[in-house]
């Protein structure tokens, strides 16, 4: 419980630094989005290139990492569809917002706590779970969003553009190419992309301060607890059940179930807004999950990672 808790205070410290510049209005909004598309589009994607690129798989398990990752996915998927179909009142665009806000993980506050248990070994495997992560999260969302986004973004081309256009699932393409034939990263390649990708942590964490609006909150309260359920209770327990069935255990268990117990991601509200989901519901699931992590997150590493 200490070490969780001593390795989430710089994490959190970031993001509350955040908080407070973006509420003094020190850099304006146009400055923010500027850091976050740098973030999103430059710096995260070349960290997932230098470690992906790099990463040696023997000794990984990452065959058992992809089961697990593909299996809790799929199954809070599976819930949370059946849950709106059968008992949610909820509009369509809403629903989006509560199954981005239950599915999506947000990368950086996972690699950085993940990199402070565990190092260099705990980013690395951080990585390889994200990589895999993050391409099917991708798929879920923007499929749910263009069945029951508003308008309903049915068009198979626009589809396809948001797929293979997401500068993560491209990063993420890059470092396993590099990685499965063997040409890693050559020359000064390897240093350059380290240097870059060591900006990515503390922007994007800076960045999810920023994006958060505490008084949004009160008005979307019930769709922001029913996302926080499947995202600190259903998917914790279904990732502990599927350790304990695939027999990983050590860094990797460790690392999939940081993964699968931080809040959703801020990249959500941007998707929200762009395919027809309710952005201000977006917004607030957002903020009361990044909140409320930093009380449950303890709780659920002292139960599921002693």
């Amino acid at each position: 419980m200490h070490s969780i808790i001593h390795s989430l205070i710089p994490i959190l410290s970031l993001i509350l630094i955040g908080l407070v510049i973006k509420q003094s209005q020190f850099i304006s909004d146009t400055g923010w989005s500027g850091m976050e598309r740098l973030t999103y589009y430059l710096l995260f994607p070349a960290l997932l290139i230098h470690t992906l690129g790099r990463q040696q798989l023997e000794g990984i398990p990452w065959d058992g990492i992809l089961i697990v990752v593909v299996v809790v996915l799929t199954v809070s998927s599976l819930i949370l569809i059946l849950w709106y179909r059968l008992l949610s009142s909820s509009s369509g665009p809403t629903f989006t917002s509560i199954f981005q806000g239950g599915i999506r993980f947000n990368t950086y506050i996972a690699l950085a706590l993940a990199q402070a248990l565990y190092g260099e070994q705990g980013l690395a495997m951080g990585a390889v779970a994200a990589g895999f992560m993050i391409v099917l999260i991708n798929l879920l969302c923007i499929s749910i969003l263009s069945i029951w986004g508003e308008g309903k973004q049915r068009n198979v081309k626009g589809f396809a553009r948001e797929i293979i256009g997401n500068p993560l699932i491209i990063a993420c393409a890059i470092g396993w190419t590099l990685n499965v034939t063997g040409i890693g990263l050559p020359g000064p390649s390897n240093e350059t992309l380290e240097i870059i990708g060591r900006a990515a942590l503390p922007f994007g964490l800076l960045a999810v301060g920023a994006a958060l609006k505490p008084r949004a909150i009160p008005g979307h309260l019930s769709p922001s607890l029913t996302s926080a359920l499947i995202q600190f209770i259903l998917k914790p327990l279904l990732t502990y059940a599927m350790l304990s069935l695939t027999g990983i255990s050590g860094v990797a268990a460790s690392v999939l179930i940081i993964a699968f117990m931080v809040p959703t991601a801020p990249s959500a509200y941007i998707l929200a807004r762009q395919l027809g989901g309710d952005a201000e519901t977006m917004a607030s699931i957002i903020t009361l999950q990044t909140l409320l992590a930093f009380l449950v997150m303890p709780l659920i590493a002292y139960l599921l990672l002693s």
